[in-house]
């Protein structure tokens, strides 16, 4: 069910809230947490449908903020609203509060009233961050505040950005996307030889911030240096394209060459295709709901293993040409 509220007030929406839940019988029990979505106008659906899978895991509130980055026009300043509960919010109930003109400033105020009592509140900006995402309106009240720096315009200034701001509770989805990354080879060093690694290749898209962090994550646990090496994006060569660990008896392979599927190589083993496919928004969102203390180790990669890493080499492999066919593209 859907219900629309043009020009109102977060009064009016907690009392529609309490309509609903009387009249159709939904309701907000059983809520563990409040979601918040800060977002540009029009560009809310694909954050809300990633929130309404993932609160399947983790029923919520789900509250987003829609502004047109306008807050100087005075002349239309209004709240237009909608909520969402039942087929239309899988296991949550969504609000969506879009606001104009000079309204939009006060993002704290427009949520405020419509959060959960006593539940914690998670921050997300699926698009552009803040400028200081636990400094920001909505930062403030929330006890995990989740951003993107792949979405960023610039993602590696945005990464270095993390870096100069980061607050116990901040994470990025940058880091989320390495957790399936991480298992793998924490698993290829779990089986024997157990052999010291001498030494670290990560290669991947220029504009991978995942790449980074997965190498500065590298270098930290294993305590050698990591050599990050980017290529250009290319057809079929964005985020993160392979790892090479270096030991005594030869050198550990994970690339993946195909968009869901790796290829490990290991001395003296069969090569094995493994499925480590992309991670999805619902993926990213659903892991970070899952804790909502500090991520000391992500604090961790950011604080020291990022300022450890040397600068990137670039590389010219990997990348296809699309006037010549015929040469196959080395992964």
């Amino acid at each position: 069910m859907i219900v629309d509220l043009p020009n109102t007030t977060t009064s009016n929406i907690s009392k529609a809230l309490v309509k609903i839940r009387e009249e159709g019988g939904a309701v907000a029990l059983g809520r563990v947490l409040t979601l918040i979505i800060s977002t540009r106008l029009g560009e809310e659906e694909e954050a809300i449908e990633a929130a309404n899978d993932a609160s399947r895991e983790h029923p919520m509130r789900v509250i987003v903020v829609s502004t047109s980055g306008d807050e100087n026009n005075h002349s239309d300043s209004r709240v237009d609203a909608q909520i969402r509960v039942g087929g239309d919010a899988g296991a949550s109930e969504v609000i969506v509060v879009r606001a104009y003109g000079d309204t939009a400033s006060d993002k704290e105020g427009l949520v405020t009233g419509l959060l959960l009592p006593d539940a914690p509140v998670v921050a997300w900006w699926p698009g552009e961050a803040p400028t200081i995402a636990s400094q920001s309106a909505l930062g403030r009240i929330a006890t995990r505040r989740i951003t993107d720096a792949a979405a960023a315009k610039n993602p590696q200034a945005a990464l270095q950005h993390l870096v100069n701001t980061y607050e116990p509770g901040d994470t990025d989805f940058a880091w989320t996307r390495l957790t399936l990354w991480r298992a793998q080879l924490a698993a290829v060093l779990d089986q024997p030889p157990y052999e010291p690694i001498t030494a670290v290749e990560v290669h991947g898209a220029a504009d991978s911030p995942s790449t980074a962090l997965l190498a500065a994550w590298l270098q930290l646990q294993l305590k050698v240096p990591a050599k990050l090496e980017v290529t250009n994006p290319a057809h079929g060569s964005s985020g993160i394209q392979g790892v090479r660990l270096h030991r005594a008896s030869g050198v550990i392979e994970l690339e993946r060459a195909l968009p869901n599927i790796a290829t490990l190589v290991q001395p003296n083993q069969p090569i094995h295709d493994i499925a480590l496919p992309r991670r999805s928004l619902r993926d990213c969102l659903a892991e970070e709901l899952r804790r909502l203390d500090p991520d000391d180790l992500f604090g961790d990669v950011i604080h020291y293993g990022l300022d450890q890493l040397a600068e990137p080499s670039r590389m010219t492999r990997h990348v296809a040409s699309p006037a010549a066919p015929g040469k196959a593209k080395k992964k």
